[in-house]
């Protein structure tokens, strides 16, 4: 006689980069033991577990590798709502005195990818010459550190990203180039064009959530904003 099998409930979000509606379930055990083993290793491992956890969770719909980093962010927070709670305490630094640690509750599924409004994947390098760039995916991001990206770093995190160059009337593919190739372009940037180009990553759409806080002791409001899936842990 087989065992029985254990259905799941589901639940719908709509991808933020596509607009796309997918339906996902929330963590079971065996995921539970991937993010807890991967927490013991390093950076990379804690990434891998991420994208396998929502491969899993999604039915294998999407494609993990492909997608930008805030939409597996997003869609991993919200499995993560489902799975242990929708709402979270984090202690938060009160705004101008940060050393006073305040417990505020977060409900995880008002938590949105918000967009800069300034923002452009297009950036204008030249009368002539812009480039099209693509958003960075999870294993892209996890390899450098954008609260302290070296130049090196930066350079290679630009070329990666670069989708398209575009010359005049002529539109280059950057899959049609090698590495070396694209990573001698963005070398040959000027120092004001290569700020453009990294405005594109500081803009880019993010997790990002407003909280109110109340000091604990003179009572005055303040609020913080958190951004990233760090944050909300």
């Amino acid at each position: 006689m087989a065992l029985p099998i254990l259905n799941t409930q589901t639940f719908e979000l709509n991808i933020p980069s596509t607009d796309e509606k997918i339906k996902y379930r929330p963590f079971l055990v065996k995921e539970e033991k991937i993010l807890l083993q991967a927490q013991e290793g390093t950076g990379d491992e804690v990434t891998d577990a991420i994208l396998q956890i929502v491969d899993n969770c999604t039915f294998g719909k999407i494609n993990v590798d492909q997608l930008p980093s805030f939409d597996i962010e997003y869609i991993f927070l919200k499995i993560r709502s489902k799975s242990v709670g929708e709402k979270v305490t984090l202690n938060l630094s009160f705004p101008g005195d940060e050393k006073v640690k305040v417990p505020a509750k977060v409900n995880l599924m008002n938590v949105e990818v918000e967009v800069d409004d300034n923002h452009t994947n297009k950036i204008q390098l030249t009368d002539n010459i812009s480039v099209v760039m693509a958003y960075p995916t999870m294993k892209v991001l996890s390899k450098v550190n954008m609260q302290d990206l070296k130049a090196q770093d930066a350079v290679t995190l630009i070329a990666s990203c670069i989708h398209q160059i575009i010359e005049g009337v002529e539109t280059l593919e950057a899959r049609d180039f090698k590495t070396a190739e694209l990573n001698d372009f963005v070398d040959g940037m000027t120092q004001s064009q290569f700020a453009k180009v990294n405005e594109f990553f500081t803009s880019m759409p993010k997790l990002k959530h407003e909280v109110k806080l109340t000091h604990p002791k003179t009572k005055k409001k303040g609020k913080v904003i958190i951004e990233g899936l760090q944050s909300f842990f």
